[in-house]
């Protein structure tokens, strides 16, 4: 079943999902999903347990759909997760150094931006298990908006902001909504009220 509308253009697909479906033993997360998704702002909505994540996962390539297909059509893609364990040790400026490193076109002017924005230049030189959880997800933000990867996967962007960093972060989504040649995807229980307006794409795995 299809859950969103496709690009305006089809040339403009960066990922196309063909009656994808995911199970555990015994619990089926969803099935007969399939969708596009092209430049801009698209939303992944769904309740508790639905499966936001793991199709975030599915998309990004990290695990494999239990049916159907997925067509990867970008170049690259960003897809990070702070708060993971495995960079608890990791100081903040070489956690951000290395996404630089990752990729080629880095827009330094917009990762210093954000770093102020956010309010993070005095948490740089920290391990990331000295960061809270906001803190965690605001390095996410500054690494994923200086990432040049035309498909861009957020999980739950606004969780632990607080208000000025949630401004900040509508800002930047307002501009991926904007986008001719970037997509952004982003997880969340609702569409967030703040985007009340802006031009989106729903996929929804329900409630």
């Amino acid at each position: 079943m299809d859950r969103t509308a496709a690009p305006n253009r089809p040339e403009d697909t960066l990922l196309q999902a063909h009656d994808i479906g995911f199970a555990h033993p015994g619990h089926t997360l969803f099935a007969g999903l399939s969708f596009a998704i092209g430049p801009g702002l698209t939303l992944l909505r769904g309740g508790d347990g639905r499966g936001k994540t793991t199709l975030l996962r599915l998309i990004a390539g990290e695990i494999a759909p239990t049916a159907g297909r997925i067509e990867r059509r970008a170049a690259a893609l960003f897809f990070e997760v702070p708060a993971d364990p495995a960079h608890d040790a990791v100081i903040v400026r070489e956690w951000l150094e290395a996404r630089q490193q990752r990729f080629g076109g880095w827009r330094a002017d917009t990762a210093s931006e954000l770093i102020e924005g956010f309010g993070l230049a005095e948490h740089l030189d920290k391990p990331m298990y000295m960061l809270s959880t906001g803190s965690r997800r605001k390095a996410g933000l500054v690494a994923a908006a200086a990432s040049p990867a035309p498909l861009t996967l957020i999980d739950m962007p606004y969780a632990a902001l607080d208000a000025p960093s949630s401004r900040l972060l509508t800002r930047l989504l307002a501009e991926a909504a904007a986008q001719a040649t970037r997509a952004w995807v982003i997880a969340d229980h609702e569409r967030p009220a703040v985007l009340t307006g802006l031009r989106l794409s729903v996929v929804d795995l329900g409630d």
